[in-house]
């Protein structure tokens, strides 16, 4: 069954405090803009066309995890795709015990790259808050870091709240001033371990991360990519602003985003982000799953070490899938 309706939580109580995390590849209001911007739909990838629009990764994790990554055509025949109830399905294996090359999973990228604009997500359901889980909704450009980086959706392991993280060369600092209640930015350098931890701000809204984002639906992530920084705004289902609906999104009237990166004279962001393409992607372990499985409330349940634990218990990763609405870019 592709769309398992229900899932324990288990009740476990911990302290979600998250490091900063290797990149992919190797409280007030701000002030409103004076001058209203308005923004027309460039793409609007839905269940349709969405998988004419994004190219399957195959290659080995570039972040060293317990995955094989599969081709379009494997993930059909398997299940692990498809576009039921006009939503895009994206998932892993969830039967198979000791998997021979790491667990099956996809990593999708969109053929279309970008530099600026008003990026959309309606997502009914991401991967869950599951021990040895690393899910990733992200923008990046080629030779990592030159043209950078945007971690809008990740976290690893049974944690409850989003990881929201810029990756740039060197020469950008940023701060976080206008965020919603509850950012905290672990590292203003972006380039912080060459680029591969940048700057992430940790956040304390669990409606939109993980388990408790699931239960209530899900909701739309709004990432505005401008010369002057980079905002993410997140609206959970039954608080998604009409023009945001009526395909007329209005950023100026939606309040204090979840996270701003904010650019000026410590980091010129055309001189770090260019050309950035979409990905979604579902990972196990690694580089920053698997180093802290040590230190998360999984090994205290489970031991063992990460990879031993995914290759184990498939049936934990029935809740592991992102179920998509629709994605769309406005310029």
């Amino acid at each position: 069954m592709f769309f398992p309706n229900s899932f324990v939580i288990a009740l476990l109580s911990l302290t979600t405090s998250v490091a900063s995390h290797p990149n992919h590849q190797h409280h007030h209001q701000h002030a409103a803009s004076h001058i209203e911007k308005r923004y027309a739909l460039e793409t609007s990838y839905t269940a349709s066309n969405f998988f004419d629009g994004f190219t399957f990764f195959t290659g080995p994790d570039p972040t060293d995890g317990d995955v094989e990554y599969i081709t379009q055509f494997e993930a059909y025949l398997l299940g692990y795709i498809n576009t039921n109830n006009n939503q895009v399905y994206l998932g892993v294996d969830n039967t198979t015990v000791n998997p021979a090359n790491g667990r099956l999973s996809v990593r999708v990228q969109s053929n279309q790259a970008y530099t600026h604009g008003l990026f959309i997500a309606d997502i009914a359901h991401m991967p869950g808050s599951i021990c040895g889980v690393w899910p990733s909704y992200w923008m990046f450009g080629p030779n990592f870091p030159d043209s950078g980086e945007i971690d809008i959706i990740e976290n690893v392991n049974y944690v409850f709240t989003n990881q929201l993280t810029l990756h740039t060369s060197p020469g950008c600092t940023i701060n976080i001033a206008g965020s919603a209640a509850g950012a905290t930015l672990l590292d203003s350098n972006c380039n912080d371990n060459n680029g591969l931890d940048g700057c992430s701000v940790t956040t304390t809204n669990q409606n939109a991360y993980g388990n408790y984002f699931n239960i209530n639906g899900g909701g739309v992530y709004a990432t505005l990519w401008e010369s002057t920084g980079i905002k993410i705004w997140f609206f959970e289902r039954g608080s998604i602003p009409s023009d945001i609906t009526a395909d007329a999104p209005n950023p100026s009237g939606w309040g204090t985003p979840l996270v701003s990166f904010n650019g000026g004279s410590t980091c010129n962001i055309d001189s770090f982000f260019a050309n950035n393409n979409i990905v979604f992607d579902i990972d196990f372990c690694g580089d920053w799953a698997g180093q802290l499985w040590d230190s998360s409330p999984c090994y205290s349940v489970f031991g063992g070490t990460c990879d031993e634990f995914v290759n184990a218990n498939p049936s934990a990763f029935s809740q592991a899938y992102w179920l998509l609405n629709s994605l769309k870019v406005y310029q």
